[in-house]
C-alpha cells in the first residue's frame, strides 16, 4: 500500500512538473542598461541570465544590451514601457520621470549605510512605489544598485563647499538633481550617461558625479583627475520589465523572472559593496587623487540642499511621503 501511494505521488509530481514545462516558451528577453562590461550591474544581468536560463531549461534566453547601445536610461526606459524593449533597470532618478516619488530615494545625505535602502524598498515604501507602475505600462522585478555617489572634477579636489562653486557638472537629466546641485553652487548640466565620458574629455563639462565602479569602468580617471568622497546620494535601481511582455508570460514563466531578478539582484547588490572598495583602491593606482570630504562640509551641504528637498516632497503623492518618513526613521534606528 505504502509503495503505492509512493508511486502516486511520484506520478502527480511528474504531471506536475510536466504541465509548468508546458507553459514555458521558447523567448528571448532583451535587458537593457548604460554601464560597462564588468560593472556590477552588468555582472548581475548576465547572473539573472544564467538563472533564467536554468530555471526554464534552457527555453527562456535573455539579451545583454549594455553600454548604452540601445540609449539612454530614460530612452531604454520609454522603449520598455513600449514593449519595444523587455527589461530595464534605470536609476530611481530617471524613474522619478515616471512616477516622481521614486526620487524621495535620491534626497541627498539621506542614507549612511546600502541596507537602509535595503529595508526601505523591501517594506511598504517600496511596495507603494511598485503599485503605481501598472498605469505606466511596467512591472517591479526588485531593485538593484549603483550605490553611493561621488564627485570627480578636472580641477581641484573638493574639500569646502565653495570649492565646487562654478563647476559645470553633469546631472542625471531630473529636476531635483538640477536644483540640488545648484544649490550646492555648481553649474548643472543634464545630460545623458552615454554622452559623458565625451563631454569630460573635451572639457564641455569639468565634473560629474557616481560611484567607484561606474568611475572605473567607464574610464573617467582617463580625464579626470580628483576624485572627492562625499556619499551624497544611493543610488537605487528599480528593475523593470515592459507590462507587455510581462503579460504574454505565463504565471510559471512569471515565477521564474520574479524569482531570478530577486536571486540575481542579491548577488548585484552583494558584488557592487565589494566593488566599490576595490574601485577605489584601482582609481588610486591608476593616478587619481581621492580625498574623503571633512564632515563639516558634508553637514554645510546637507543644510544648502535640504530646502530643495522639502520643496519637492511637497509636490509628491503625500500618502507616499509619509509613508517614506515614517519608513525612513525606523531603518535609520535600525541599521545605524
Amino acid at each position: 500500500m505504502k509503495l503505492r501511494q509512493l508511486l502516486l505521488a511520484a506520478t502527480l509530481a511528474a504531471v506536475g512538473m510536466s504541465a509548468a514545462q508546458a507553459q514555458i516558451q521558447e523567448r528571448t528577453l532583451r535587458f537593457g542598461h548604460v554601464v560597462q562590461q564588468g560593472h556590477p550591474i552588468s555582472l548581475g544581468v548576465q547572473k539573472f541570465g544564467e538563472i533564467v536560463a536554468a530555471k526554464s531549461g534552457g527555453k527562456i534566453k535573455v539579451q545583454e544590451l549594455g553600454g548604452g547601445t540601445v540609449g539612454g536610461e530614460a530612452q531604454q526606459l520609454s522603449a520598455v514601457q513600449g514593449g519595444v524593449q523587455d527589461i530595464t533597470l534605470p536609476s530611481a532618478t530617471i524613474m522619478g520621470g515616471v512616477i516622481k516619488e521614486y526620487t524621495l530615494l535620491d534626497i541627498p545625505f539621506s542614507f549612511t549605510k546600502a541596507e537602509q535602502v535595503d529595508a526601505l524598498v523591501a517594506g511598504p515604501f517600496g511596495q507603494a512605489l511598485s503599485a503605481k507602475l501598472g498605469e505606466k505600462g511596467l512591472v517591479a522585478l526588485g531593485f538593484w544598485e549603483t550605490g553611493f555617489r561621488n564627485f570627480t572634477n578636472s580641477r581641484k579636489p573638493i574639500v569646502n563647499v565653495e570649492d565646487l562653486k562654478g563647476l559645470r557638472l553633469r546631472v542625471i537629466p531630473n529636476p531635483l538633481f538640477l536644483e540640488a546641485f545648484g544649490a550646492l553652487g555648481t553649474n548643472p548640466v543634464p545630460m545623458a550617461f552615454p554622452e559623458l565620458y565625451g563631454a569630460l574629455e573635451s572639457k564641455a563639462m569639468d565634473a560629474q558625479e557616481n560611484p567607484f565602479a561606474v568611475v572605473l569602468t567607464s574610464k573617467f580617471y582617463e580625464v579626470q583627475k580628483y576624485l572627492s568622497v562625499t556619499n551624497h546620494v544611493y543610488t537605487a535601481n528599480p528593475v523593470v520589465i515592459s507590462k507587455r511582455t510581462w503579460d504574454k508570460l505565463s504565471p510559471a514563466e512569471q515565477k521564474i523572472i520574479q524569482e531570478a531578478a530577486v536571486e540575481a539582484g542579491n548577488f548585484q547588490k552583494t558584488l557592487s559593496r565589494e566593488a566599490a572598495g576595490k574601485a577605489r583602491k584601482e582609481l588610486e593606482a591608476k593616478g587619481m587623487q581621492i580625498n574623503d570630504v571633512p564632515a563639516a562640509t558634508l553637514d554645510k551641504m546637507r543644510e544648502l540642499t535640504k530646502p530643495v528637498a522639502d520643496k519637492f516632497a511637497a509636490s509628491y503623492d503625500q500618502a507616499i511621503v509619509n509613508i517614506y518618513r515614517t519608513e525612513i526613521e525606523k531603518v535609520r534606528a535600525g541599521i545605524k
